[in-house]
């Protein structure tokens, strides 16, 4: 494979990670001495790559940074990331961990739209599909999605959709729903208690993009002979897990201080 490489695309994206390393700039001895080339060698591969916006040099100190020709190739990427198919091997390898149906969806119009599930090896099944639509408000998956918004969408949308009792569990009291979404959005997962549907119960845990906003949830899913509170409740961590993973891999990072 290495009689394939070219040395010169090598030594760039070197460049590139040592740059990156250093937001206030870098000057070209220190990036000699890091990768170990000629000052000449550093200072031609620089030039090439500010003509592609990938590197800039600042005008007072001379200083070298990454340049947004790199934020837009990384724009690029994940604007062409389709969650569905980055999220499924996360999705299947939670449901294998649980043996329970795994579903994967997003809003829209007021309501939580199913984008993928998988099926688990139980005899009693959900029968749930994907592209099915479902009241935001008395499922794990909406209420885990509806807590990362604003106060202002959260309440455009219950005034929009309503609260509608569609079991003897679901929540309808307007102050009482709020004040779960607040719970949701400390504790970063969600429950439904047979809310949407006698005998289902489910925990479902947000999924964010890479600018930190709530694209979609993950759920374990079952009936609740199998899924009672306190199995529910152990299944919290790897919900959770789950979601942090796909979010991840969308580009969400973490940080201090960043919910």
């Amino acid at each position: 494979m290495d009689d394939y490489t070219v040395k010169s695309v090598d030594k760039a994206f070197a460049l590139l990670e040592v740059v990156s390393e250093y937001p206030n700039g870098v000057s070209i001895t220190e990036l000699a001495n890091h990768v170990g080339m000629y000052k000449s060698t550093v200072h031609r591969l620089l030039t090439t790559m500010m003509r592609h916006r990938a590197i800039e040099q600042d005008s007072e100190t001379g200083r070298y940074k990454l340049g947004y020709g790199v934020l837009d190739l990384g724009m690029r990427l994940l604007s062409s990331i389709d969650l569905r198919a980055e999220a499924l091997p996360y999705l299947k390898e939670l449901s294998a961990q649980v043996n329970e149906v795994v579903h994967l969806a997003f809003l829209d119009q007021g309501e939580v739209v199913y984008i993928e599930k998988v099926e688990s090896a139980q005899t009693i099944r959900m029968h749930s599909r994907v592209g099915t639509r479902v009241p935001v408000h008395a499922t794990g998956l909406g209420k885990a999605i509806l807590a990362l918004l604003p106060r202002p969408e959260q309440v455009r949308i219950i005034e929009r959709y309503g609260l509608p009792r569609l079991t003897e569990h679901t929540v309808t009291e307007r102050e009482s729903f709020l004040r779960s979404l607040e719970t949701t959005r400390e504790t970063g997962f969600a429950f439904d208690f047979e809310e949407h549907e006698l005998g289902v119960c489910c925990v479902a845990a947000p999924i964010r993009d890479s600018a930190g906003r709530v694209v979609a949830a993950c759920s374990v899913s079952g009936p609740s002979i199998r899924l009672d509170q306190r199995r529910l409740h152990n299944l919290v961590q790897p919900v959770k897990e789950t979601a942090a993973a796909i979010s991840a891999r969308l580009g969400y990072s973490l940080v201090p201080g960043r919910l």
